[in-house]
């Protein structure tokens, strides 16, 4: 499988508690394509949203194409269209209605071409679930760096 990585959302794994994860296509005009290959995309504070049975990636910045000239029509922040199959956006919308149920993008990749985007259903953790989570990747460190000296 060939796969590069453009961009990756690495706070939603601290911050939710993943259940499922889905691969969408991206629907982008060509100079937006361009800019997220040179990688000047952002999925910080991004979300994936379902309106009249079609899923949009909401909030998500990609800048201009620095080589595309004068575009003043264009907006970065722009919801983009996800290609989903409709038997997976209705699952989607039954998952939507579930109480404390999001969506939420987790990489932007190339695969065999075309850009893809993964995103996951997910449940917010609570304040003590993080502590657990920054708790158990402390030790994990510690021990790497233990067993690293003792070699």
């Amino acid at each position: 499988m060939s796969e590069r990585i453009l961009a990756t959302n690495k706070q939603a794994f601290f911050d939710y508690e993943i259940l499922e994860k889905i691969e969408a296509g991206l629907v982008l005009t060509g100079q937006e394509v361009k800019s997220v290959k040179a990688g000047h995309l952002s999925l910080s504070g991004t979300y994936v949203v379902i309106h009249k049975n079609q899923a949009f990636l909401t909030n998500c910045l990609i800048s201009p194409y620095q080589y595309a000239g004068l575009l003043p029509s264009y907006k970065p922040d722009a919801s983009r269209k996800l290609l989903l199959h409709k038997s997976e956006i209705t699952k989607l919308i039954g998952l939507s209605q579930q109480k404390g149920l999001t969506f939420i993008p987790i990489k932007v990749y190339i695969k065999h071409g075309w850009i893809k985007l993964e995103f996951a259903v997910a449940k917010g953790k609570k304040k003590f679930d993080k502590r657990q989570s920054i708790k158990k990747h402390d030790d994990a460190r510690r021990t790497e760096k233990e067993l690293s000296i003792k070699n």
